[in-house]
Formats: structure tokens, C-alpha cells, sequence
């Protein structure tokens, strides 16, 4: 790191205050402050969503699965169409049609307080442990390297990182996290495309670093359902669709974009942008992947060596390409693309925390945050000390994350999707299984998390169910639905025999 790259950086991070100052004076309500007044951009938004769901683990983890075990991640891509229908024209316009600020509002209406309760704690878990797992990937696999100090600092860097996004997320609201989360999705746009054209430089050519022949280390493709491979085209299809449609029907941070926009119509250009360019990131990503095997194949095999024997060490190679091989303040660049994807995750995980806690507990009562000026600006007051509240919470947590095994990806789906299909079988429930009640609610959702659980930790409980770590979703979201509707149904009819 030369003395441009850290004014690259320091100018990054000074580029985020200002704009969180800048919005800080339109944050007159609570509404403000967590919708933007509704009449949010759909681009912009569209640009904030997919840069909130590309963290660094994803940035990290694209190009580190690609090194380590091959494009068999790529091929999720496929899925993305169809994601689009059934979150554009089946989601969106029922959520739309709702007047709530909390996504778990939808619940109250259908299943009840406890059921609200159980969606917004399940979207707190959630959200805590993903951006302390976020904290945690930045600052061991990224910063502690970058800085060359001992690994035993990565608590006090989640701390100075955790800090600098609540500073910003406090003061600016959800128009400075869209609009941030907006200019850093174009900084990882441009970090990949960097990485690439520096390595095609320097090796003289793409042809230079594009494998000849399938490399030995590469899992072999697998185009069905097979339960026993890694990764099959089949499962991460399903397994993509799954996750998308349950994090944008259930998912606060995912639905308070949709909110913030004018009507439907408005939503569905937020998901497209947000679709479009997450293929088009995730595919320069593994081109990245690629490219950096390319390159240490030829100039340090054995680091190819050490990264597939480790766990993790496909995950090590990105960032040890950055610190050793750029210079002339592209380094600089290419850090802030993975701080970006670090901070804007975080930030809109800390504004839609604090929207949950907010809506969901303190003034779960009132109809509206504010009923007056004075109202509004205490909330307002509240709704920062939350945002700092929350960012201690997952700084603390962050240090969990010493004792998950696994790579990023592995890392995404054991600690992160845990939750994501038992919260949408909640909002499932409430909208489309018109007998549904709390009863069946609570089955469906402690079955649905007692199925993701066996299946993520078979291993690590002592026993192997002889399947892959993607089908914790497709099986939890599945035994869900069925326990929870055939549960209203049994518990529906139960309660009218007794009458």
C-alpha cells in the first residue's frame, strides 16, 4: 500500500460522511428517515439492492470459488429470469398494496402480534449474524493481510469498520444509504474490471491466463439434482430462485426498497436493475477468479497449491493479488470495491434494523412513527441511537464467526441463509394460505428451522445426511409450508369442532 492508495481510500471514506451529512437535513420523520418519502429513485434503489445483497463475503467469495473449485456457482445466473416474474408480478404488487414502514406488519394482520414478534426477532437474528460475519471476512481475509499486523487485531478493525458505517448510516438515513450503497456498486463494477485488465496487461493477453484444459482441482460439472456433489446446475438454480424469492418477500431490508419507491411498477424496475446488475458483477467476478489462477499458475504455483488444500484459500488469493501485484493507487481502487461491499451491506443492515426495532417494538402500537413535529424529531433522535446500538450488537457478534468452518460461500449459507426460508414461510402463510393461522404459523417456522439446522450441521452434530449444504433451503422452506398448512388446517378445524 503506497501513499495514493490510502488517499484513494481515506477519500472513499470521507466521500460517505459528506453524503450522509448532505441528507442529514431531510430526515424531518421517521418516514424520512426509513423510506425516504416514498418517492425514492428506482434506479438508484435498484443499484442499493443489489449492492446490500453483494457483501464482501460475495465479492470475496465469487472469485474465491472459482479458484478453488471451479464455475459451477456461475451457472446460478440462469435462475435470474425467472426470479424476476415471480418476485416482479407475484411479490411485489401484494406487498406494495400494504401501508406499513416494517415488513412484519403484513404479519400482525394475518397471524397475529406473536407471529409479527417471532418475524421481526427471526429477521434481527438474521441480520446480526450476516453483518457480523460481514465485519469478520473484511477485516480477517482483507484488512489484517493489507496491514500486516497479527490476526488477534481483527476484533479492534471490526470495531473502527463497524463504527465509520453506524457514523454514516446515523446521520444520513435511508436517501444517504441508497445513495452511497448506489456509488459503491459502481466501485466494485470497476474494482473487478481493474483486477482484470491488469492481470491481461501483464500477462500480455487474456488467452495468457485463460486455462487450456480443465484444471485437475475444478469440481466436474453436474447438470442435475445430485444431493451427494458440492454444487449441481439443478440445485443452484432451485437453490438461487429459493433464496431471492424468500429475501425479496420477507426480507426488510429488501422490501424497504420496494416501500420506498411511488407504486408497483416503480418496485419492478428497482428488481431489475438490481437483477441485471448482479449478473453482470458476478459474472466479471468469476472472470476475475479465473484470471487470478491464470496468473499465480504461472508466477507462484504454489500458492495455487497452498489455496486448494486450505479450507479458505481460494478466498486469500483475491486480496494477495491486490496488496502484491497492483500499484500507482490501483490497489487503492480495488480495496475500497471490497470496503464498498462491506459498508453498503452493513449500512443498510443497520438502517433496516433499526427500522424493525423501531416499527416492529418500540411504537408497535401507534399507526404512524410520529403524530406530530415533535413526535417526528424524538423519533428521528431514537432511530440514530438505534443505528449505534445495533452496530455494537454486531460488532460483539462478530467474533462468532472464529468458530464456523468453511469457506465464504459456505460460510453465506451455514450462518446467513440459515433463517431466510423460515421467515418466508411466515409471509407465505400469511399471504396465500388463506386459512392460515398463528398456530400453524409457529409449526411451520420451528420446523422449517429445525430441517435448515440438521441439514447445515449433520457433520458437525455427529451424523451425515449424504447431502450438500444448498439443499438446507430448498428442504427447510418445503417441510415448512406443508407443517405450517396442513398445521392451520388441522388446528383450524380443531378449534371449530370445540366451539
Amino acid at each position: 500500500m503506497g501513499i495514493i492508495d490510502w488517499l484513494v481510500i481515506a477519500g472513499y471514506a470521507c466521500m460517505m460522511l459528506a453524503i450522509g451529512a448532505f441528507y442529514s437535513r431531510q430526515n424531518k420523520t421517521a418516514e424520512d428517515f426509513l423510506l425516504g418519502g416514498r418517492r425514492m429513485s428506482p434506479i438508484a434503489l435498484g443499484l442499493s439492492l443489489f449492492a446490500t445483497m453483494m457483501s464482501t463475503l460475495s465479492y470475496l467469495a465469487h472469485p474465491g470459488e472459482m479458484i478453488a473449485h471451479g464455475p459451477m456457482l456461475v451457472t446460478q445466473c440462469a435462475a435470474h429470469p425467472l426470479i424476476f416474474v415471480i418476485v416482479g408480478y407475484g411479490l411485489i404488487p401484494l406487498l406494495m398494496r400494504q401501508p406499513v414502514t416494517s415488513a412484519y406488519e403484513i404479519l400482525e394482520t394475518r397471524l397475529g402480534t406473536g407471529i409479527r414478534m417471532a418475524g421481526a426477532s427471526v429477521f434481527l437474528l438474521l441480520r446480526f449474524a450476516w453483518m457480523a460475519t460481514i465485519l469478520f471476512a473484511t477485516c480477517k481475509v482483507v484488512l489484517v493481510p493489507l496491514l500486516g499486523c497479527d490476526p488477534k487485531w481483527t476484533p479492534i478493525l471490526c470495531i473502527s469498520l463497524g463504527l465509520l458505517t453506524a457514523l454514516s448510516a446515523s446521520v444520513g438515513g435511508i436517501r444517504a444509504v441508497v445513495w452511497i450503497d448506489a456509488i459503491q456498486s459502481l466501485t466494485m463494477l470497476a474494482g473487478a474490471i481493474v483486477t482484470l485488465l491488469v492481470i491481461t496487461l501483464r500477462m500480455g493477453g487474456v488467452a495468457e491466463w485463460w486455462p487450456q484444459a480443465w484444471p485437475t482441482h475444478w469440481q466436474t460439472p453436474n447438470w442435475g439434482f445430485n444431493p451427494e456433489a458440492r454444487l449441481s446446475f439443478g440445485m443452484l438454480v432451485l437453490s438461487t430462485t429459493l433464496w431471492y424469492v424468500c429475501t425479496n418477500g420477507s426480507d426488510q431490508m429488501s422490501i424497504q426498497r420496494f416501500l420506498s419507491t411511488r407504486d408497483a411498477a416503480a418496485a419492478r424496475k428497482t428488481m431489475a436493475v438490481s437483477q441485471i446488475t448482479d449478473v453482470l458483477v458476478s459474472m466479471l467476478l468469476a472472470l476475475t477468479g479465473v484470471a487470478i489462477l491464470g496468473f499465480y499458475r504461472v508466477h507462484a504455483p504454489q500458492s495455487v497449491t497452498a489455496a486448494v488444500l486450505a479450507a479458505d484459500g481460494g478466498d486469500q488469493l483475491f486480496p494477495k493479488f491486490i496488496m502484491t501485484e497492483m500499484s500507482g493507487g490501483l490497489a487503492g481502487l480495488v480495496l475500497a470495491a471490497i470496503l464498498s461491499a462491506a459498508i453498503s451491506s452493513l449500512s443498510s443492515g443497520l438502517n433496516s434494523a433499526c427500522a424493525v426495532l423501531e416499527r416492529d417494538f418500540l411504537s408497535r402500537n401507534s399507526k404512524q412513527p410520529g403524530s406530530d413535529a415533535a413526535t417526528d424529531a424524538a423519533t428521528v433522535v431514537r432511530l440514530r441511537w438505534l443505528t449505534w446500538l445495533v452496530a455494537f450488537v454486531a460488532i460483539a457478534l462478530s467474533v462468532v464467526n472464529t468458530f464456523i468452518t468453511g469457506n465464504l460461500l459456505e460460510r453465506c449459507f451455514k450462518v446467513i441463509n440459515l433463517w431466510t426460508a423460515p421467515l418466508f414461510v411466515l409471509f407465505f402463510l400469511a399471504l396465500f394460505v388463506k386459512w392460515s393461522n398463528a398456530a400453524g404459523a409457529w409449526l411451520g417456522l420451528l420446523s422449517s428451522i429445525a430441517v435448515a439446522v440438521l441439514v447445515a450441521y449433520s457433520k458437525d452434530l455427529g451424523f451425515n445426511l449424504g447431502v450438500s449444504f444448498v439443499w438446507m433451503m430448498p428442504c427447510s422452506l418445503l417441510v415448512g409450508i406443508v407443517v405450517g398448512t396442513v398445521g392451520s388446517a388441522l388446528t383450524r378445524s380443531g378449534q371449530g369442532s370445540s366451539r
